[in-house]
């Protein structure tokens, strides 16, 4: 083979290897595209998953809660669109408490409850949740006395109004108020919005729920007293 030749076949093969390069190889067994593939990225170690948040509220119906059977309650009912702003849990104001009991199992210990809450009228509490401490039952309780008692009922059979946790603060009307309950077996916290209006140790303390019919509510449920309230984004997660 004389030289002109040898040069014009070198050429091709040049040419027919770049051109497998740009196109791509017809096999996934290829060893050079295998390397080439980027590697999914590996977790950290000691990384754990997020925590599964749970809602409790499916925006359509009061599945999986229960009206409470307080003497002389209010109506609770699903608001498909209140105010334009979507589904809500409509509590009427009645008599004295009215609300929801949820029918299904949540964990007793290291769980945060959140929801939205926005008092349309009324001048007592518009949130009272009961949720589990162990085996205990307490209830946060957002503007009673009047309207503006904040804390936790009961600890060492103290009631929200007269404990450690007690304080006062400004409910509006009309106003969305994001509140975020979270229990473990040392403490527990609460959030409205962005400030922290909770801070209990458990070491030492009696947890109780107030005598009465707001024992309904138990093992979790959410409650109003004389007031009309809407309440939506009602979720659950675990905690460490």
């Amino acid at each position: 083979m004389n030289t002109s030749c040898l040069r014009s076949l070198l050429a091709l093969a040049a040419l027919l290897a770049a051109g497998a390069l740009l196109s791509g190889c017809a096999t996934s067994e290829c060893p050079h595209c295998k390397s080439d593939k980027a590697a999914a990225p590996a977790a950290a170690p000691g990384a754990k998953p997020a925590a599964a948040v749970r809602s409790l509220f499916d925006g359509k119906t009061l599945a999986g809660w229960k009206d409470s059977g307080f003497a002389g309650a209010g109506e609770t009912k699903v608001e498909p669109n209140f105010r334009g702003q979507g589904p809500v849990i409509l509590i009427e104001a009645g008599q004295s408490l009215s609300g929801v009991t949820f029918t299904n199992p949540v964990p007793k210990q290291n769980f945060e409850i959140t929801l939205e809450a926005l008092k349309v009228q009324g001048n007592d509490f518009f949130v009272g949740l009961t949720f589990p401490v162990g085996e205990a039952h307490a209830t946060l309780v957002l503007g009673g006395w009047g309207g503006a008692t904040t804390g936790i009922s009961s600890i060492d059979g103290l009631d929200a109004s007269e404990n450690d946790t007690t304080k006062f603060l400004g409910y509006d009307k009309d106003k969305w108020f994001r509140i975020r309950m979270k229990v473990t077996p040392a403490k527990l916290e609460t959030w409205i919005d962005n400030d922290k209006v909770v801070d209990q140790e458990l070491k030492d303390r009696r947890i109780s729920m107030r005598f009465g019919e707001i024992e309904n509510s138990v093992p979790f449920g959410i409650a109003t007293y004389q007031t009309t309230t809407v309440v939506r984004k009602v979720e659950i997660k675990p905690v460490e």
